[in-house]
């Protein structure tokens, strides 16, 4: 890859630093913010309504800025390009936050402001994704684009139908269906590949079966199935299409090997949080067909699927790209229990009303103690402060 000489913040470095880090204390911030606010406790300052403003700042707030430390690190492998660095990524990083703070005082800033500042953020992610990704001549890389670009649509739309209908619907289940589809794609190239060079180093035997048609039918069914959701989540055809694409991913979850990677915690924890993928699908099936509430899908898609694969991309990625060992200490060993917990209160919750106030505590509480727990234990590695430090014990 071409190099070129840095000598601005560690932090500003490269896209992975400033995005994991601000949007893991986000995500945990958000959450203890809306705990009180759900209860009764607090109100807020948004003019979206409080289940709005909870579910738009983790779909569109908090994730967006986990995905756009990945691909701002991921685009420059795949094109070998220099990486988004310094000055434009300070203002990206900017941008992304006043887009929080708009969401969140929209009140006082007026819904089209909000609107303009929050989308602006995924609209020049989408534009620098997109001219790396064709001045490297990855077409193949060009879908992760068209994915964002649909997502910014979901954002939009959000404002538009918060303001306009008074609450958001259609919206919700595009952002959560772009998401659902991400981790398919990018999942699917990663979790086989990292579980492949560790199994053939570590413990070998039986691989992961390699990329394949059966993987393009998996995303292909698991996309169909979403967009009958996306138009209509009840009902006997799309119930049937979720149950389809819910078979087809746990089918192709069990090509990847998984069941031999429990001795590192940080290669088990990524076949863990694809699980809830198909699960997701499969509960969703149950609230097509009236079974189980619809929340139940949605929170294994969004609390398990998407707060697990985050926190172990992002686990992982720090740690790879900082030159570290590539191994789960106790703390992430720790963060990873906590996220799976929260997922399973979470899920638990809707299922179980009669207990939903406990299990509620258990999921906000294990969501942020997973991604401040996060925060801290790699925040020194992002921000840079562990090297200066190691290089002024060297130097002493």
């Amino acid at each position: 890859m071409t190099t070129r000489t840095y000598n601005g913040p560690v932090l500003f470095s490269y896209g992975f630093r400033p995005f994991f880090l601000f949007g893991s204390v986000y995500a945990g911030l958000a959450i203890l913010l809306w705990l009180p606010v759900f209860m009764g406790e607090l109100s807020l300052l948004s003019a979206f309504i409080p289940r709005d403003w909870h579910i738009h700042e983790m779909l569109y707030g908090f994730l967006p800025a986990v995905i756009t430390g990945f691909l701002f690190t991921a685009i420059p492998n795949w094109t070998g390009r220099l990486p988004l660095r310094g000055r434009p990524l300070m203002f990206l990083v900017a941008l992304w936050a006043a887009g929080r703070a708009c969401v969140t005082f929209s009140a006082y800033t007026g819904w089209f402001v909000a609107m303009l500042v929050d989308a602006s953020f995924l609209l020049l992610v989408a534009a620098a994704a997109a001219r790396e990704i064709i001045a490297g001549k990855k077409w193949n890389n060009l879908s992760v684009v068209l994915l964002i670009l649909v997502l910014l649509a979901g954002n939009v739309t959000f404002h538009l139908e918060a303001h306009f209908a008074g609450t958001a619907e259609f919206s919700i289940r595009i952002g959560i269906a772009v998401v659902v589809l991400l981790i398919s794609l990018v999942g699917g190239r990663i979790i086989p590949s990292f579980t492949r060079n560790w199994l053939v180093r570590e413990n070998p035997g039986r691989l992961p079966v390699p990329f394949s048609r059966f993987d393009m039918v998996a995303v292909a069914t698991g996309a169909i199935a979403l967009v009958l959701w996306i138009l209509r989540p009840e009902g006997a055809a799309t119930g049937g299409a979720l149950v389809v694409a819910g078979v087809v991913h746990l089918i192709r979850l069990g090509r990847w090997a998984g069941d031999r990677t429990g001795r590192e915690r940080l290669l088990f924890i990524l076949h863990v949080g694809y699980a809830f993928v198909p699960l997701g699908f499969l509960l969703s099936a149950c609230s097509a067909f009236g079974v189980v509430p619809t929340g139940a899908g949605i929170h294994a898609w969004m609390v398990g699927a998407a707060g697990v694969m985050t926190l172990a991309v992002m686990s992982r990625a720090s740690l790879g790209h900082t030159g570290q060992p590539l191994t789960a200490s106790i703390a992430t060993q720790a963060i990873y229990l906590a996220i799976v917990a929260a997922a399973v209160a979470r899920i638990c919750a809707v299922i179980e009303p009669a207990h939903s106030v406990p299990l509620l505590h258990i999921a906000a509480f294990g969501w942020a103690a997973a991604f401040l727990g996060f925060a801290l234990s790699y925040g020194p590695t992002l921000i840079g402060f562990d090297s200066h430090l190691k290089q002024r014990q060297v130097a002493a």
